[in-house]
């Protein structure tokens, strides 16, 4: 036994696939696992550098990390290592620092007595090569078909932390998701950094339907859902498949950014309001139940009053069904970061804040259709009292009692309630 070990993870689900391959490699090496807070002998960072506040709690993890265990060995990884690394390497405590590719090689990394800093030029990435047995305890699997982003959207670092686009091969994908449906995973999530571009770098091109239309014909997986993917790169043959599969979640997301063509143009988004508006629209009559999600930043600069009204009234009117929003963030090295006109923290903060409401509206009217119905709900914790927590084909949050733990089952659940939060529901017998 090599001693214990903890991951703390920050940001996307792509990074939460990442750490579940580090910790089954620590564990293949003979490192046992503990949580955060108990004081691991090893600790792992593994950051997000989305704002600047994920910044801040990578931070305050670290000094954290020490606290807890003062001679533990910290390593941190992630985008915030791999865009800034000497001002993590500076930090107090902090003995190893590795880049996003360095993550594949960690047992390596920690061995010997090389460089403080390993951080590669992340524009020579090539590949997706993370494959995993498991997905620790998690009742939903993450499946990273692809990394990297082309976009270069102006005030967005992570093609700077990620590289370029680059998709993992069809059939890796193929086997990896037979692997996770072997474990007994009853839902898989395909994500990446740009999911919609998938399969445009390889060698032989395919897209996101084709290899969405494979997985449904070559794997036994039960529940499938599909991570972010840009408007202008949602198809109608992949709005097609979700319509016809019942083991696809009616579920997508979609970054909007924001609801003014000026915001959009100078925000480095290649689409329209109007084509949003008929895209959002296009997918709500093919799939009435739709889930669907938007993230929205707010406080770009340049964005009037006007402008934020224009978003305001384009998010009301459209029959989506939750928001993610944030106040602009500036980042180094984007283009937003230096544009006129940045907007006042506070003034952004109060537009994030009315949008959120609009959203939970939103959030709530959708659950309330669902009152009445089976919904098919995958298990993911317990709560108090013998209440079981999951979530539904929907992505709506359910909350049901049973006598048994339930954790990474999927069951048939009568909803009969909403509650803030989501809904309440039984056992279907």
């Amino acid at each position: 036994m090599k001693g214990t070990f903890a991951i703390v993870t920050l940001g996307c689900k792509t990074n939460q696939f990442e750490s579940a391959a580090m910790a089954e490699k620590l564990e293949q090496a003979g490192y046992r696992r503990i949580d955060y807070g108990e004081g691991a002998e090893l600790v792992i960072v593994n950051t997000c550098t989305v704002t600047a506040a994920t910044d801040s709690q990578s931070r305050n993890l670290i000094r954290r990390a020490r606290r807890l265990h003062p001679n533990c060995r910290v390593v941190v990884t992630g985008c915030y290592a791999q865009i800034d690394p000497s001002a993590l390497e500076s930090l107090p405590g902090v003995d190893l620092v590795l880049g996003n590719e360095e993550k594949a090689d960690l047992l390596k990394c920690l061995e010997g007595d090389g460089p403080k800093i390993r951080v590669s030029d992340i524009r020579q990435a090539r590949g997706v090569t993370f494959d995993l047995h498991t997905f620790g305890s998690r009742s939903r699997a993450f499946m990273q078909i692809q990394n990297g982003c082309n976009a270069y959207c102006s005030y967005c670092i992570i093609p700077h932390a990620r590289g370029p686009s680059r998709s993992a091969e069809p059939q890796q994908v193929v086997e990896q998701v037979r692997t996770f449906c072997a474990a007994g995973f009853p839902e898989i999530v395909l994500t990446g950094i740009h999911i919609g571009g998938y399969g445009n770098d390889l060698q032989t091109p395919i897209t996101l339907a084709d290899l969405v239309g494979r997985l449904i014909q070559e794997t036994e997986v039960r529940r499938l859902r599909l991570g972010s993917i840009e408007p202008q790169e949602l198809s109608e043959e992949l709005i097609e498949l979700v319509a016809r599969s019942e083991r696809l979640c009616p579920h997508f997301h979609i970054p909007l950014q924001a609801g003014d063509d000026g915001v959009l143009k100078a925000m480095n988004r290649h689409y329209s309001v109007v084509y949003f508006r008929n895209l959002v629209e296009r997918i709500k009559a093919r799939i009435p139940d739709a889930a669907i999600g938007l993230d929205v930043i707010t406080g770009f600069p340049g964005e009037s009053e006007q402008a934020f009204a224009n978003t305001m009234k384009l998010v009301e009117e459209l029959p989506v069904t939750h928001l993610h929003v944030f106040p602009f963030s500036r980042r180094p090295g984007t283009p937003a970061a230096s544009m006129p006109k940045q907007v006042p923290g506070h003034i952004a903060r109060r537009r994030a804040a009315d949008l959120r409401a609009l959203g939970e509206a939103k959030q709530r009217a959708f659950a309330r259709r669902f009152i009445g119905r089976k919904l098919d709900v995958v298990v993911e914790g317990n709560a108090r009292d013998g209440w079981r927590n999951g979530l539904s084909v929907h992505y709506l949050p359910v909350s049901l009692v049973a006598d048994a733990d339930l954790t990474g089952r999927l069951v048939s659940v009568h909803i009969e309630d909403r509650r803030e939060g989501g809904l309440i529901g039984r056992l279907s017998d």
